[in-house]
């Protein structure tokens, strides 16, 4: 398919380092596809490690968020097993 890579499709940029965790969600089998959405930044941005939390559950997969600092993305993924895509997120990213 067009723009695609990985499973990743590529027509919208990318957080930066934030490929890398979309990356092993396929690799991992969690989802299918992924579908990066508007970023969001902020004047005065802040350093941070990519992170990813789970948002909702959509029809096709469901909605996450790739944060790194102050900058935010949405992401739109696809797969048939959103709870355990839910769980790995959760627990892989849980807060200390």
């Amino acid at each position: 398919m067009k723009y695609r890579k990985k499973g990743i499709k590529k027509e919208h940029h990318i957080i930066e380092d934030g490929e890398e965790l979309l990356e092993d969600l396929v690799k991992k089998g969690l989802v299918s596809s992924i579908i990066p959405g508007r970023i969001k930044t902020t004047p005065k941005g802040q350093p941070g490690n990519p992170r990813l939390t789970f948002q909702y559950e959509t029809h096709s997969g469901a909605k996450l968020l790739l944060k790194k600092g102050s900058t935010v993305q949405e992401v739109f993924v696809i797969t048939d097993n959103v709870e355990k895509l839910r769980e790995y997120i959760q627990e892989k990213y849980k807060k200390i």
